[in-house]
């Protein structure tokens, strides 16, 4: 399961120096190399300890975690829904991603300058809220123009639903409501699922401070930013990407040691990607032995079959059972074996809902 957060932000906020972060995070598998593939797109493992201790347990020759397309999307002016600046190349990188990280300058540094005069964290989100809602609205606006004459001379029942949720996006955008804050039903959401709408998205708020208000935990500013994602349904990662950027330098005895003398717990690039993660409603499912321990990103509430089909799509047509296991009696009893000698381990049907941490060997036949 390919999956994609799109990094966003005014000029000068810190994106690029949290995008060059995640480009130089290195990670657990020599396969599976952290590198830009391409020069906006990097690639980041989902931290996860479970498969560390798959790892220690099974002593596998390969190891495969599961990661995650962090992009950094050209910079966003205001005017951008109109052309200005990069503004096309932006908005239709944008529609092609599953999440949104909107990078917020939230410091103060005279040698940095800022691209409209000081630092104001709620102007800077409007400016780009804006903008994203502007250019759904011109989505929504020019399908309406093409659809509302069909739809009250033919009186199609197709037509009338879609200008019927057309109209109910187009006022709430008018009124400056993201997409995402509408309630929709199932066929409402059928009927927009193409349109890829901007402001659908997920969107998480990263509050890119100095170095000791990264520490402290806040400043003014982060306060300010986490008021409003209260209001919007949304969250906020505090972080300083400059620390984030010179802590991907580091070994990981030293960067823990680094994070230990600053009194953090976690890099804020970790606590990014668990957020991310978590905003998406992804879990982690695991297929374990001497071959290969790997991890598996799937959507909470897929059953067993589909989550076999996200290995191989015959392992979801031919399914027959799922062996499963769960990761907290794996390291509670300590070896496979206690498992099945304690019967822990389960067979599991196709109406079986996968849960994060589940061990799985799926039993199929083509």
């Amino acid at each position: 399961m390919s999956l994609k957060a799109g990094i966003v932000g005014l000029p000068n906020v810190g994106k690029s120096t949290l995008f060059n972060a995640i480009t130089k995070k290195h990670i657990l598998a020599a396969n599976y190399p952290f590198a830009t593939i391409e020069p906006n797109v990097g690639v980041v493992t989902v931290p996860d300890t479970r498969l560390d201790y798959l790892v220690s347990l099974y002593n596998p020759k390969s190891i495969v975690p599961t990661t995650f397309e962090f992009i950094d999307i050209a910079g966003l002016v205001s005017g951008a829904s109109q052309g200005e600046g990069l503004g096309n190349k932006f908005l239709s990188h944008i529609r092609e991603v599953d999440s949104i990280v909107e990078v917020v300058r939230c410091f103060d540094d005279e040698n940095i300058t800022h691209v409209a005069g000081k630092t104001d964290p709620i102007r800077d989100v409007e400016i780009i809220n804006t903008e994203l809602i502007l250019a759904d609205l011109e989505i929504a606006s020019n399908r309406l123009g093409k659809i509302e004459k069909k739809a009250e001379t033919t009186k199609d029942k197709e037509s009338i639903k879609e200008v019927t949720v057309l109209r109910k996006i187009k006022d709430n955008l008018e009124k400056s409501i993201p997409i995402r804050l509408i309630d929709f039903d199932e066929d409402e959401l059928l009927i927009i699922k193409n349109f890829n709408f901007i402001t659908q998205k997920k969107l998480i708020y990263v509050a890119n401070v100095d170095e000791m208000a990264a520490s402290i935990g806040d400043n003014e500013y982060s306060l300010k930013l986490k008021e409003l994602a209260f209001k919007e349904k949304s969250s906020v990662v505090v972080m300083c990407a400059k620390l984030e950027s010179e802590l991907a330098d580091l070994e990981d005895s030293e960067k823990k040691k680094f994070l230990q003398d600053l009194g953090i717990t976690n890099s804020g690039l970790d606590k990014l990607i668990f957020a991310t993660y978590d905003l998406l409603g992804l879990a982690t499912f695991f297929t374990s032995g001497t071959d290969e321990c790997r991890a598996w990103t799937f959507k909470k509430g897929m059953k067993a079959p589909e989550c076999a089909g996200i290995i191989h799509s015959d392992f979801e047509k031919g399914f027959i059972k799922a062996e499963v296991m769960s990761y907290n009696d794996l390291e509670n009893l300590g070896s496979e074996l206690k498992v099945k000698e304690t019967g822990k381990l389960r067979l599991e049907g196709k109406d079986y809902l996968m849960q994060d941490g589940d061990i799985v060997y799926f039993r199929f036949n083509v």
